[in-house]
């Protein structure tokens, strides 16, 4: 029986920007269906991971493969084929405030819709028993016509989430998704991530400063110092001692 094959794999990445090194020599895989933390220090370079991951940055050196693609050699419109398969979940949300929360949901379609049925959609809202069973999913079906910057932080970030399940991707990275919630809202933000890599088999990878969410969540971490991976182990095999070692000043 063959090994599957890694969703994500970067090969000897380095990521500069201008003369700092924000990676070094990243070698690393993550296979399907896999819950995956990346922990360390603001800095350390976990943004500029998952922008990797997710295509929007190219390394400087080395290679990124995702869903057995090469990055570099895909023209643009093959880049954006891979690129809808990976959905981003953002600390800043990146929902537009002004809009009805169907509109922002909906958002999660503009990869597969065309400019005049996207344009369409914000007059008269399409898709809309798909992005209710979305909100449902994150809980929060009763805000499907409120409008957006009514809504707390918490209730924003589940807005972010069900966007993502209408884009349907076959893995979901989420960059500090909790950063800016209080702990309540934190703790069901985690729990909600959670939830959805056991329900629907998609592989989650989520950046994260709170390393007790990190371990009691997640199966995998990823320890990131200084651009550089100090562990990348199953969570039950991360000691005390690797924790301490990676947020030493």
């Amino acid at each position: 029986m063959n090994p599957p094959t890694p969703i994500f794999e970067l090969k000897n990445v380095t990521k500069q920007f201008g003369t700092f090194q924000s990676l070094s020599n990243i070698n690393l895989q993550i296979y399907p269906g896999e819950r995956v933390a990346l922990v360390g220090s603001s800095g350390a370079g976990k943004s500029t991971l998952i922008s990797l991951l997710n295509g929007t940055l190219q390394p400087t050196q080395g290679e990124v493969w995702v869903l057995g693609r090469n990055l570099a050699h895909l023209r643009p419109k093959s880049l954006r084929q891979i690129q809808r398969q990976i959905g981003t979940i953002y600390q800043q949300f990146h929902l537009v405030d002004n809009l009805q929360v169907i509109h922002n949901v909906n958002a999660g379609h503009l990869g597969r819709w065309s400019f005049f049925k996207a344009a369409a959609s914000l007059i008269y809202p399409l898709e809309v028993e798909t992005a209710f069973k979305a909100l449902a999913q994150v809980g929060i079906p009763e805000k499907l016509y409120e409008r957006t910057d009514r809504l707390s932080g918490g209730q924003q970030q589940r807005v972010a989430i069900a966007r993502v399940l209408v884009q349907d991707p076959a893995a979901i990275l989420a960059d500090e998704p909790i950063s800016s919630l209080d702990p309540e809202r934190s703790r069901e933000v985690i729990n909600l991530l959670r939830s959805l890599n056991k329900n629907t088999g998609k592989t989650l990878i989520t950046s994260l400063h709170a390393i007790e969410y990190a371990r009691s969540h997640f199966q995998r971490l990823i320890g990131l110092r200084q651009g550089r991976i100090l562990f990348d182990a199953p969570v039950e095999e991360v000691s005390i001692g690797m924790v301490e070692d990676l947020y030493r000043i």
